[in-house]
């Protein structure tokens, strides 16, 4: 099967050719359709380019949707033709999305498709959108409270926007000029352009909010003086939340509370997110469409930062056409 992995000690990940995973007892393997790009994915390309031979290679990508190709050995909620999707959380050693192939657990983070949702929509799911809800969760921010969502026109952040904005939530979305239109469409209340200096956002909020924001989620700081700059922006007792594992200590009784957000995906919260995508609750910010072998590219791109929506890769373009939405 073709694939995306990074094959060799300080290697960069590259197209190759890898046997097909078995089903482990208990799981289902999926003839991939469309697979996702996430921050996490380069993120993981780095770390595995310096790990021990012995582990590679190390195929890349955690979101996916296609169909079950085989079934494991014992009993299975899936039948072999069944449209699923998800995010893998404890992959066959070497095992990920960006690949023709995925073997994972029938309990892990995989739902069905529902009719009317395409599967490239799908594919888009599992990682931005369940971040998304679990962080809009743990700010606690509602009905007429605001939220400055840093780094807002990504994957995670155009979802944010949309679900937090269905709440009452007054979203306050840090962007660059050109993509405030489309984050106004997508529900923000206002649109805050970073690209004018340090200083921008900063003298944006006290403006807006005097004396600062409810709640911050902050999807870009990867340091901790970095997070902690944005965290100035919020009020005392409010919450400051980081995806990058920049948040540090506060100061008994003062200031926002800092929280270190981790995903914790399921298959019942992917169930709620098709659902409300199909019901039209909110839509899949989808920017780019790609083949398989552009994956480095776009690694790459993602990397250097500026990511607007959703980028996916087709595995095979002429996909499940039953599945695809009109």
């Amino acid at each position: 099967m073709r694939a995306i992995a990074v094959t060799a000690l300080h290697g960069e990940p590259a197209l190759v050719e890898l046997p097909k995973p078995d089903p482990e007892p208990g799981g289902v393997r999926v003839r991939i359709e469309y697979a996702a790009l996430n921050p996490y994915d380069w993120q993981r390309a780095d770390d595995r380019a310096g790990t021990a031979p012995g582990d590679l290679p190390h195929i890349l990508g955690v979101d996916f949707a296609g169909q079950v190709d085989v079934i494991g050995r014992g009993p299975s909620r899936f039948r072999v033709g069944d449209p699923v999707f998800g995010r893998i959380t404890t992959p066959l050693p070497g095992g990920g999305a960006h690949a023709e192939y995925v073997s994972v657990h029938q309990d892990s983070a995989i739902a069905p498709v529902p009719t009317g949702l395409s599967l490239k929509a799908a594919a888009a799911l599992p990682t931005a959108a369940t971040a998304a809800c679990q962080i809009l969760a743990a700010t606690g921010a509602g009905e007429g409270e605001s939220l400055l969502i840093v780094g807002a026109a990504g994957g995670v952040g155009s979802y944010l926007t949309q679900l937090a904005s269905a709440r009452g939530v007054r979203v306050l979305a840090a962007v660059r000029g050109d993509e405030s239109r489309r984050m106004t469409i997508l529900g923000a209340s206002r649109t805050l352009d970073v690209s004018a200096g340090p200083e921008a956002l900063p003298a944006a909020v006290r403006e807006l909010c005097p004396q600062g924001v409810d709640a911050l989620a902050d999807l870009v700081s990867e340091t901790p003086d970095a997070f902690a700059e944005q965290a100035a922006l919020v009020r005392d007792g409010g919450i400051a939340l980081t995806t990058r594992g920049a948040g540090g200590t506060r100061t008994p009784h003062t200031g926002p509370l800092p929280v270190d957000f981790r995903l914790a995906p399921t298959a019942l919260l992917l169930d709620a997110l098709a659902t409300a995508v199909t019901s039209g609750a909110f839509v899949v910010p989808i920017d780019l469409e790609l083949p398989l072998e552009k994956a480095p590219e776009a690694l790459a791109q993602n990397r250097a930062g500026g990511a607007r929506g959703k980028t996916v890769f087709a595995l095979r373009p002429h996909g499940t056409a039953a599945h695809h939405a009109p």
